[in-house]
């Protein structure tokens, strides 16, 4: 919970996943298949489950619902735990940690396993998606999980959108907002094939989610300390 930075931020290399498993039921499957997701709908984006923590530059940790701030302590001590709960009383948690050029070294997510499946789905995808950069929430957006009014539960092809722009190569980490606005207009045709292409003929009628995406990238930029609503996240 630093100053706020206007900056992009985001993983500038493979992304590997380490799991722990605290709770039951086991969800270790689901996110899986969550994590394979989001694989399969972000271009340039290499993400992937390790079982070798020494690998790992990203952590999940699921964990019965009674346990969440417990664990938050454990992660981040007694203060920062208590500052949390107080301003946030989170449901889940994303934290990232970032070098001087804002490059993501090392995400961190902490989820319930026996919350419901619809919110486990709902905070895994959100605090997923939020570690690897898209940290920040937005209420004037109503068609965005980034919203904390918006509960989901899967990831929808605006979102979609605002990740494959982050991990475009053009899009580095460090840049300002009015840079990213720069070059906008170079990314979208390209960001707007790619989500097209990876979506069934069923989401075809959304496709003109870019539109609101230029408006929104710009949002996405703005830092902020910690969102909040039952999921959070923190940098």
């Amino acid at each position: 919970m630093g100053k706020p930075a206007q900056r992009v931020r985001k993983f500038d290399e493979p992304i590997r996943i380490f799991v722990v498993s605290r709770g039951l039921p086991d969800r270790r499957p689901e996110l899986a298949a969550i994590i394979a997701d989001i694989r399969a709908h972000v271009n340039y984006l290499d993400v992937a489950v390790t079982n070798d923590r020494q690998a790992a530059n990203f952590f999940v940790m699921l964990v019965a619902d009674h346990d969440i701030n417990r664990t938050i302590r454990a992660r981040y001590g007694n203060g920062a735990a208590a500052r949390i709960q107080q301003s946030l009383n989170p449901q889940c948690l994303s934290g990232i940690g970032k070098d001087k050029h804002y490059r993501i070294r090392r995400a961190e997510v902490i989820l319930p396993v026996d919350a419901g499946e619809f919110t486990f789905y709902d905070c895994a995808y959100e605090e997923l998606l939020q570690a690897l950069g898209a940290i920040n929430d937005d209420r004037s957006v109503p068609w965005t999980m980034f919203n904390d009014d918006v509960q989901m539960g899967f990831f929808d092809v605006y979102d979609q959108h605002l990740l494959n722009i982050l991990y475009d190569p053009r899009v580095r980490a460090g840049m300002t907002k009015e840079e990213v606005n720069g070059i906008l207009p170079e990314v979208l045709p390209s960001v707007r094939a790619w989500v097209t292409n990876a979506n069934p003929p069923r989401h075809a009628d959304k496709s003109d989610a870019p539109s609101h995406a230029v408006v929104a990238v710009g949002a996405g930029l703005r830092s902020t300390n910690a969102q909040s609503s039952g999921r959070t996240g923190a940098n």
